[in-house]
């Protein structure tokens, strides 16, 4: 089992995608987010998969950057089937507000012929908090991270033998997330900037941490690895030296600073 990051980036990144990931299990594919556009198509492509392969689908919330690329999957899903080159059915699972937008942009942005293909070719599935699902073989609880922005979902995916991945969305860890991230085996937490360049990027304005931020929490929570992303991309050619450097003085596990398309074995 692995995991591939197709995108690292904040919101308006360009020198890296939008944070957007895949775990692979065998033949399952589960994709954790699309990024802002049609990219997401170019960094599948990338990574070596063929997007018809990806049949489960998890959207953490609206904002465009996480968004966007999602639609250009439901395009190709519903008109592949439409016109019978796409077999077989894909999920796409989110909470309630997330799935009534995708719900409404498919049928005013696809096509009456292609969103007919909604709840048939593809499934928009609501989840909600606290909810355990079986995706690609695992039990995957959605938790809400109380966000302060858009309504957001985090998950715990159980990797077995008492392991679990958590993804904590991309805002600063909330308590209520505590029984998802303490103790995780692997825990994928946002890192807007270096502590030490706060003061340039800003990221308590912005509700994101820093790097010492993150760090500090996954040492206090005991977390065995530690991943961070959704980055600024000004100091990208030396970003994984330097935040590994200033993390490691506050995390004492296995941090990881992965560029885009780097594949981490679970």
């Amino acid at each position: 089992m692995d995991i591939t990051f197709l995108g690292t980036g904040n919101a308006q990144a360009t020198a890296c995608y939008n944070t957007c990931f895949l775990i692979r299990d065998d033949a399952r594919r589960l994709l954790v987010d699309a990024g802002g556009g049609n990219t997401i198509l170019n960094r599948l492509a990338q990574a070596g998969e063929d997007w018809r392969d990806v049949r489960d689908i998890i959207v953490t919330h609206k904002h465009i950057d996480h968004l966007l690329g999602v639609v250009w999957l439901m395009r190709m899903i519903c008109q592949g089937a439409q016109r019978g080159t796409y077999e077989g059915e894909a999920r796409l699972y989110a909470h309630d507000e997330v799935i009534g937008l995708l719900d409404q942009m498919a049928h005013a942005l696809l096509g009456e012929k292609a969103a007919s293909q909604l709840g048939r070719a593809l499934h928009l599935v609501t989840v909600a908090d606290g909810e355990t699902r079986g995706i690609i073989g695992h039990d995957v609880t959605s938790f809400d991270i109380r966000s302060t922005k858009a309504k957001q979902f985090g998950f715990s995916l159980d990797l077995g033998a008492g392991r679990r991945l958590t993804c904590c969305g991309d805002e600063p860890y909330n308590e209520c997330e505590r029984a998802y991230a303490e103790g995780a085996a692997w825990l994928l937490h946002e890192a807007f900037c270096l502590h030490s360049q706060a003061d340039i990027f800003r990221p308590y304005e912005k509700s994101h941490s820093t790097v010492k931020d993150a760090c500090e929490l996954a040492e206090r929570l005991g977390v065995e690895n530690l991943v961070l992303y959704h980055t600024e991309d000004k100091t990208i050619e030396r970003r994984r030296e330097l935040y590994t450097e200033e993390g490691s003085a506050y995390f004492h596990g296995n941090l990881f600073v992965p560029d885009d398309l780097e594949t981490l074995e679970l």
